[in-house]
């Protein structure tokens, strides 16, 4: 491993703790997003609090700090284990944010950014999973569970050398949504209304 693809590394890690979700309700709601709605500072939760414009805005940069650490490892040439771990520094940079005392949100966006630059039928797939249940219960959540379960299936069919990371980060963001699966289990996980 070269001191160029360590930075790149730690770049990844950087750019994923900047939470669009967190800065955007410090500056325009003059509140931590954390402490608010659901408590997690991601899509979902913005779209509660802000609306539609907003939470677009949020899961944009959500995704691009994902897909831009990787493309970037792309284009270089990076192996498959560096292209690897820069996803997962970028997820884990969004999780456990630097700037924001470590606190940070579950990484479904972050974590489809990063399996952007992989294949194109890959991410269609994600997206497609993750709309078809949504539709279905309305639950971000449940949505977001069973599109990680599948992710790792669907990684080893089209891009079977990336298995080990997509397991891995589906591994990470299943364990973030702990409390969203109890209430799953409980049946009191809130589900969105059709405004």
């Amino acid at each position: 491993m070269t001191y160029w693809m360590v930075f790149h590394i730690i770049a990844a890690y950087l750019l994923g703790s900047i939470s669009s979700a967190i800065l955007f309700t410090r500056f325009t709601k003059q509140t931590d997003i954390r402490e608010v709605g659901s408590g997690n500072p991601g899509t979902t939760n913005i779209l509660r609090i802000a609306g539609k414009k907003a939470a677009l805005v949020v899961f944009v940069f959500d995704v691009l700090k994902g897909a831009l650490p990787v493309y970037t490892g792309f284009l270089i040439g990076y192996p498959t284990y560096i292209l690897s771990i820069i996803a997962v520094a970028a997820c884990v940079g969004h999780m456990y944010p630097i700037y924001f005392n470590f606190k940070g949100g579950k990484a479904v966006a972050t974590a489809l950014g990063a399996m952007m630059p992989i294949n194109w039928l890959l991410t269609l797939l994600l997206l497609s999973t993750w709309i078809s249940v949504f539709a279905i219960c309305r639950i971000s959540s449940l949505a977001a569970i069973f599109t990680l379960l599948l992710a790792p299936i669907y990684t080893y069919f089209i891009k079977p050398e990336f298995t080990l990371a997509v397991l891995t980060l589906c591994i990470l963001i299943i364990l973030k949504h702990r409390k969203n699966i109890t209430r799953l289990i409980k049946k009191e996980e809130s589900k969105f209304k059709q405004s």
